[in-house]
């Protein structure tokens, strides 16, 4: 292991603004560009998988014969229910990956050492049990809450334009000037409200496997590291989201056109069928588009979680001590240290138990194995 310092010529820790955020996170993302999607593939590939096989299961089950309407219905219901299921399987493997990840990216912070899809997928084995169950924890709640918001937002949002309407109702112009300011407010205040409720969960993965922390113990760290983190978190979701959707529209038009000159109806309202190869070829072009940029999602979250202990821990000087000066001794267990170490065990200890005394192996700063 090089346990040089590292150069901080690229990646210097410093605290970061939403601007400074995005552009380390893509010019990281270019120079690890081949490793940071060879890790981001495996579970998009198992849930293209899976997504495919659900749908030739859902034609074979439904489409026996010629097009029936009621079957069309039945197969569009059952399809669309089993693409919530594998969706929220796959959420729950990218944020599993994007953890494991962190700690890989952390020690490249700290020693210099290269971004590995081994290093990755070992830590990922050490702790997989904690890290599927606070990842299934964090997908389904924020799923859940996320509808909540979002419905609530709208509901609103319609009660105001209607009120605008009713009032204004003689000065038509004004009241569409009025309402659709009222709906990109509404729109605004949704979103940040989410981002607000996203951002406190946002470094459970980072906190389990960089600190060493359990899962209740990090769903708490997450929640005091996340203060005044909501604009640049909303920032980094919003520029993630929007490049997402234009990788998927550089890739979708060309298959649209493909489509459209075959002959495909794709108006939602016409109740035909898309052909099976329509539906293939949606899926992996829809996949390809996310393993393309949920690395950049994973890179800002490792960003702000590190920035976050910059800003409340001296981090910066943490791990830079770490690394110009070697192994830090080890604390004996009567000592409670009141600081987070910059790299906790791997494994969690259980709760109120005292930490063992871990010997110096002249190879392990911070006792990290």
């Amino acid at each position: 292991m090089n346990s040089a310092a590292p150069s901080h010529s690229q990646m210097s820790i410093v605290p970061l603004g939403a601007g400074d955020l995005i552009d380390r996170a893509i010019r990281f993302y270019r120079q690890n560009f081949a490793v940071l999607v060879l890790i981001a593939l495996p579970p998009v590939a198992i849930t293209t998988l899976l997504s495919l096989g659900w749908i030739q299961l859902s034609r074979e089950i439904f489409f026996t014969g010629g097009y029936d309407p009621i079957e069309s219905a039945a197969y569009a219901v059952f399809a669309f229910l089993g693409t919530i299921v594998i969706w929220l399987a796959g959420t729950v493997a990218t944020l599993a990956v994007m953890g494991g990840a962190s700690r890989n990216f952390v020690r490249h912070l700290l020693f210099g050492e290269a971004i590995t899809f081994a290093a990755t997928y070992r830590n990922i084995r050490e702790r997989f049990a904690s890290l599927v169950l606070a990842s299934t924890l964090i997908a389904v709640l924020l799923g859940f809450f996320g509808s909540i918001i979002f419905y609530f937002g709208l509901v609103v949002s319609m009660v105001a334009v209607s009120m605008v309407i009713l009032v204004l109702s003689a000065i038509p112009i004004l009241a569409a000037i009025i309402s659709v300011a009222i709906g990109l407010a509404s729109l605004l205040a949704t979103y940040l409200f989410f981002c607000l409720l996203a951002s406190r969960v946002a470094y459970v993965p980072q906190v389990m496997m960089v600190e060493g922390q359990g899962i209740f113990a990090s769903i708490g760290r997450s929640m005091s590291l996340a203060g005044g983190n909501v604009m640049r978190f909303a920032a980094l979701f919003a520029f993630t989201t929007l490049a997402t959707y234009s990788a998927l529209a550089i890739l979708y038009i060309p298959l649209g056109w493909y489509a459209w000159y075959s002959g495909v109806d794709m108006l939602p309202l016409s109740g035909a069928v898309a052909p099976g190869w329509y539906e293939v070829a949606s899926q992996v072009v829809w996949q390809a588009s996310f393993v393309l940029m949920s690395p950049v999602w994973m890179i800002g979250l490792c960003l702000l979680y590190v920035d976050e202990r910059v800003r409340h821990e001296g981090y910066d000087i943490e791990l830079m001590a770490a690394a110009r000066l070697g192994e830090i001794p080890s604390v004996p267990a009567a000592y409670s240290n009141p600081l987070q170490p910059a790299l906790g065990s791997q494994q969690a200890a259980a709760p109120g138990a005292a930490q063992p005394v871990r010997p110096n192996s002249g190879t392990s700063p911070l006792g990290l194995s």
